[in-house]
């Protein structure tokens, strides 16, 4: 009896089994669940990107105000963008912020990873100390900075000390000078950042490779160029395009140095600063300040589709 029992209930089982495989390969199989669990991010991406760059580039066609939808203006608002003085300016001062920060914010942070992955006693105490100004608003940055850089500040208040100079120098006062000024506090802000994914990447470099140098000889310098240099050479090109783009984009710094006026006359104005300024306040001309993003948004596209180019040709090399 039991020998039969066994026997019929196999079959069952054995049917149980298959047709739970079935359901299991049938909802393994469903095309749409891929789609389930990418919906929130995808509905994200939507609402918060597509959907105000697509209203955005509409708008820039247009003569709207803050409290008027506007009427359709064609290509005027882009005409009247080159014809400002104000866009030359800021986009004089946005290009040359550009070209001055990344090289920095290329080379100082790759150098800091190096002393510090060499440091192995104080190396958490460097690593923190060199990230704390990330982390940092960057209001609280301008305010310390600006503080510092004072005709009354601790900078002219050492300068004189020292007998460097005769009188305070015009840190925030001097068109170039507060440019510049602002440049050396983005790049000790985002140096620490950049250390850090410079340290991760320094990680996956052979060791042997630096045994093997130091045995033939090679000095600091050399092993530097010969050996870190290419094997962080695509986290270069990772950082530059990082460092473009929010060098382009710089709001904060320049804001607070300047007190929200840009610079004396409105000299030291950039990109982001003239959108705020024509896109905010009761005289809000919002399709001309759409106008702006937009030509904005193509000139970063542009870089960043320049240096994935060049990246691409470095690798096929």
């Amino acid at each position: 009896m039991t020998l039969t029992a066994q026997r019929t209930e196999t079959p069952r089982r054995a049917g149980r089994s298959a047709r739970r495989g079935r359901h299991g390969l049938a909802t393994h199989r469903w095309p749409l669940a891929p789609w389930l669990f990418l919906l929130p991010a995808l509905t994200a991406v939507v609402l918060m990107v597509l959907v105000p760059f697509v209203n955005t580039l509409g708008i820039s066609f247009t003569d709207a105000t803050l409290l008027r939808g506007g009427q359709f203006v064609g290509w005027e608002n882009f005409r009247r963008m080159f014809a400002d003085e104000r866009f030359s300016t800021a986009l004089l001062n946005s290009t040359l912020y550009t070209l001055c920060v990344v090289p920095f914010m290329v080379v100082l942070p790759l150098m800091l990873a190096t002393l510090v992955s060499r440091a192995e006693r104080l190396a958490g105490f460097f690593r923190t100390s060199m990230y704390l100004p990330v982390i940092m608003s960057p209001v609280v940055v301008g305010l310390i900075w600006t503080n510092m850089l004072d005709q009354r500040g601790l900078v002219n208040e050492v300068l004189g000390t020292l007998h460097a100079v005769t009188e305070p120098v015009p840190f925030l006062s001097d068109r170039w000078l507060l440019l510049f000024s602002a440049m050396f506090v983005t790049i000790w802000t985002g140096m620490g950042y950049y250390m850090i994914v410079y340290l991760a990447a320094l990680v996956n470099i052979d060791r042997s490779l630096y045994d093997a140098a130091a045995v033939d000889g090679a000095g600091v310098v050399r092993t530097f160029l010969n050996i870190t240099v290419p094997g962080v050479r695509s986290t270069m090109a990772l950082i530059s395009v990082l460092s473009s783009v929010a060098a382009f984009r710089v709001f904060g710094e320049i804001y607070v140095l300047t007190g929200g006026t840009g610079g004396v006359g409105g000299g030291d104005i950039t990109m982001t600063m003239l959108i705020q300024r024509e896109g905010t306040g009761l005289q809000a001309r919002t399709g001309y300040a759409s106008a702006i993003s937009v030509f904005m948004f193509v000139i970063v596209g542009g870089l960043l589709l320049v240096q994935l180019i060049m990246q691409r040709k470095q690798r096929t090399s």
